[in-house]
């Protein structure tokens, strides 16, 4: 298990990771993306791809990752672990169940995130197997969230044991402040077309940024 050390470091100043909602046709997406990119510090952006052939899919990735290696974000497929390598992606982020054939297909040379953990036991299981972060918090294909107190208890005990980063993800601009205060890592935004991020970009992202700090104790 790898755990914090005693004496920590300072932590630093959590960072943003944009998910997108399915993206059908990337040249119509390509200005929101650069939009929100220059609006705010985007570690990472999650590119969710709508139904497509193999190249289909390859050629919007390739379509869309300049545009967030370019300003300085990782672009992660959401599954698509087969497709990383074609595309000019950075990684994938994979279900805890699928989170072992993610890695025996990207390591060492990509990134490897895993969602989807709504318990302490795939928390661990994913960490130990080598994944890059695991995110707390994020809609199922149901669109059912875990219980936002769940996820609060969750990141505190992950942010206390395991060195592994962790990224929360916020519904709502309310719900910034209380993941970091429990130590997030990263806030993902986003998820859905009508999102509130998605529909004006420079402004939701001027909104929030100034959330981005970490409490008074962590400093």
């Amino acid at each position: 298990m790898a755990q914090r050390p005693k004496i920590a470091e300072p932590r630093p100043q959590p960072r943003l990771y944009l998910i997108t909602p399915p993206i059908a046709d990337a040249a119509a997406f390509a200005p929101v993306l650069k939009a929100a990119l220059a609006a705010g510090d985007v570690a990472a952006v999650l590119l969710r791809l709508a139904e497509g052939d193999d190249r289909t899919q390859i050629n919007r990735v390739k379509a869309l990752a300049p545009i967030a290696q370019g300003a300085g974000a990782a672009l992660l497929l959401d599954g698509h672990a087969g497709l990383v390598a074609r595309s000019g992606a950075d990684g994938a982020h994979v279900a805890a169940s699928d989170v072992a054939d993610a890695l025996e297909v990207l390591k060492p040379d990509w990134v490897v995130g895993v969602g989807g953990v709504s318990s302490r036991h795939d928390a661990m299981t994913a960490a130990e197997a080598g994944c890059d972060y695991v995110m707390f918090g994020e809609s199922d294909a149901r669109g059912q969230r875990p219980p936002f107190e769940l996820v609060i208890e969750l990141l505190s005990w992950w942010a206390e044991v395991f060195e592994i980063p962790c990224i929360a993800y916020a519904a709502t601009i309310e719900e910034i402040t209380p993941l970091i205060g429990a130590g997030a890592d990263f806030v993902a935004v986003g998820d859905q077309a009508d999102d509130w991020i998605w529909r004006n970009p420079p402004s939701a992202l001027a909104a929030l940024t100034p959330l981005l700090k970490l409490p008074e104790a962590a400093l």
